[in-house]
């Protein structure tokens, strides 16, 4: 009798490219560089968006003469698959581009102290080596996480009722927060500014934090209420099987399900108003010194900025330009950060 040996399978990755695919794309990479720089150097074309512009044409014609031979459909994928490519790095170029102007004219107002201090004895055409953005950054941190506080439960609720509840008014409640999300920031701080700044509280941080809270509601309301409907129906279905009520099933198994989009909505709340202005030279106003009262006016990055751009000195000039810099970078903090958080909070609900 023979014995039958079993021989372990090795699980296969088709998703993975081989060598010589990834020597293919390199070879076509390197070719559409090459005839790059060969147009730039026969025609008119000139700098980095001539060759960005033969780049974009060479690539897929190279992809499709290259790949010919092999078939029709062949062809048809190595042409779409550099469309593809190159579409994704034109949308990625703006963003670079921007970065590194920031970073260019940004860094020269960066010294030892510039995050440590503030402008309480230092005007904005003095020397780069006094003053600072921490009045400025503190501000902006206040105010954003008075908002979140505010406007994350607000958001996170109203798409409970429209999606788990299917209240009467979900309707009305839908439309009204895609409304408010077409407001445009100056709208928001005006009606700010004559209901709680006239009457109520003055320029002050939660006058500012108020007005963040109407620009910030719509996105956390509407980014929830997708992540929502992503939950499946058998999930509920099989918690009510088990004798959970409504309530017991919302809180113990769909929001621990969405944990990680709740907090990308609220991310992208928070990078929806961090840049803004107009409400908060309505509401907030400014200070030059580090603040911690909410009753009194408070210093913002974007206020900050603007401020300093509006003077016209070639020193509060670059001074608006680190304050992009740090805005910029406290931005890209806060994603990597919901990135993080969003991975851990999957891995550990798996």
């Amino acid at each position: 009798m023979t014995a039958v040996v079993a021989v372990p399978v090795a699980p296969t990755r088709p998703w993975q490219r081989r060598r010589a695919a990834l020597a293919r794309n390199g070879a076509l990479v390197a070719g559409a560089a090459v005839m790059s720089w060969l147009v730039n150097a026969r025609t008119d074309l000139s700098g980095f968006l001539g060759h960005w512009l033969a780049f974009s044409l060479a690539m897929p014609v190279l992809a499709l003469l290259s790949s010919v031979r092999s078939g029709r459909n062949v062809a048809t994928d190595s042409f779409s698959a550099a469309l593809v490519t190159v579409a994704s790095l034109a949308a990625a170029v703006p963003l670079f581009s921007i970065a590194r102007t920031v970073w260019q004219n940004g860094s020269k107002a960066f010294y030892s102290s510039y995050l440590t201090t503030d402008m309480r004895i230092t005007s904005s055409s003095d020397p780069l080596n006094m003053g600072g953005v921490l009045h400025a950054v503190s501000g902006t941190l206040v105010m954003v996480a008075l908002a979140t506080i505010i406007s994350v439960p607000l958001g996170v609720m109203s798409a409970l009722y429209i999606v788990e509840m299917k209240g009467r008014f979900a309707g009305v409640v839908r439309f009204l927060t895609q409304a408010m999300s077409g407001v445009p920031s100056i709208v928001a701080g005006l009606f700010v500014y004559a209901t709680v700044v006239i009457f109520f509280t003055g320029f002050s941080a939660w006058a500012g934090a108020l007005a963040y809270v109407i620009l910030m509601l719509p996105t956390v309301s509407r980014t929830s209420e997708e992540v929502l409907r992503l939950v499946p129906d058998e999930l509920r279905a099989a918690s009510y099987a088990l004798g959970a009520s409504q309530a017991r099933t919302t809180f113990r198994v769909v929001l621990p399900t969405i944990a990680s989009g709740l907090l990308t909505a609220a991310i992208l709340g928070i990078a929806r108003v961090a840049g803004e202005t107009a409400p908060l030279i309505l509401t907030a106003s400014y200070f030059v010194a580090t603040s911690t009262n909410l009753n009194e006016p408070m210093a913002s990055l974007p206020i900050y900025i603007f401020s300093n751009l509006g003077l016209g000195d070639s020193n509060a000039i670059t001074r608006a330009w680190g304050g992009s810099l740090v805005l910029l970078v406290l931005v890209l903090v806060l994603f990597v950060s919901a990135r993080v958080l969003s991975a851990r909070l999957r891995r550990k609900r798996l």
